[in-house]
């Protein structure tokens, strides 16, 4: 996951509203959003090759998202998959807190990632290059590939896009925020972050939509949950569109 912008407690009939792009190697195989067959209760679209995944919630009401911390110096190929970090949390029956506290003892064996963590009792951020959870306030929260609310434009872009959507109380959708994600629109050089990459590829990965010839935007999710419980989850996979949404009310 490259992008998320979330409001939390911000909506009067929608505590959590998540609205989040997944960046990838178009040749990496990925299964679409689903209940797992051995966790029913996950949903949650899945990397084929290490067999996590970067978003999902399962129908107790536990939410976890991941995305990359880019750093190229520090890399390593050897490293564990980010996306064990979402699977792990959705499968356990663990606070978020203590949660990562644990991982927190082995973030090394990690390359650097974000995390958001949550259950009915709450929502947390943690960085590995802080080795900080924080419980998240209420409010518009955005994360890309460095720390949360880093004001890089496409982050900046897509929380003022949420802000929009959420003046108009009655007409929260989701077409509205996937249309927020769909945004290809690049911001000039001279506002472009420094992240040890090439220019080239700090303009390819600018937009909050990325598309370029080997890697780009593989799906949209919209998560909507409303103060009764109820669960609204929508799909869109590329490059060939696929649509899919399950709704389902929390288990408490």
């Amino acid at each position: 996951m490259c992008l998320i912008v979330l409001a939390y407690r911000k909506h009067s009939r929608f505590p959590l509203i998540v609205a989040a792009n997944r960046d990838e190697y178009y040749k990496r195989p990925t299964a679409p959003a689903a209940f797992w067959p051995e966790y029913p209760d996950i949903l949650a679209g899945r990397d084929l090759e290490q067999m996590g995944t970067w978003l999902g919630i399962t129908k107790t009401g536990r939410f976890a998202a991941v995305t990359n911390y880019r750093d190229p110096k520090t890399v390593r190929p050897n490293a564990r998959s980010r996306g064990q970090l979402v699977r792990d949390f959705l499968c356990v029956n663990d606070t978020p807190a203590n949660f990562l506290a644990k991982i927190d003892h082995i973030r090394e064996e990690f390359n650097g990632f974000n995390l958001l963590v949550g259950d009915n009792n709450g929502l947390m951020y943690y960085s590995s290059r802080t080795g900080k959870g924080q419980e998240l306030k209420p409010g518009i929260h955005g994360l890309s590939n460095h720390l949360l609310d880093t004001p890089w434009p496409k982050v900046a872009a897509a929380k003022d896009r949420m802000a929009e959507t959420l003046a108009d109380v009655e007409t929260m959708c989701g077409e509205n925020l996937f249309s927020l994600l769909s945004d290809i629109s690049a911001p000039p050089d001279d506002e472009l972050p420094l992240t040890g990459i090439t220019l080239e590829w700090e303009r390819a990965l600018a937009p909050i939509f990325i598309v370029s010839p080997d890697y780009g935007t593989r799906s949209s999710t919209v998560l909507l949950q409303d103060c009764a419980g109820h669960v609204i989850f929508m799909e869109r996979t590329f490059p060939e569109r696929t649509d899919v949404e399950y709704e389902f009310d929390i288990q408490y």
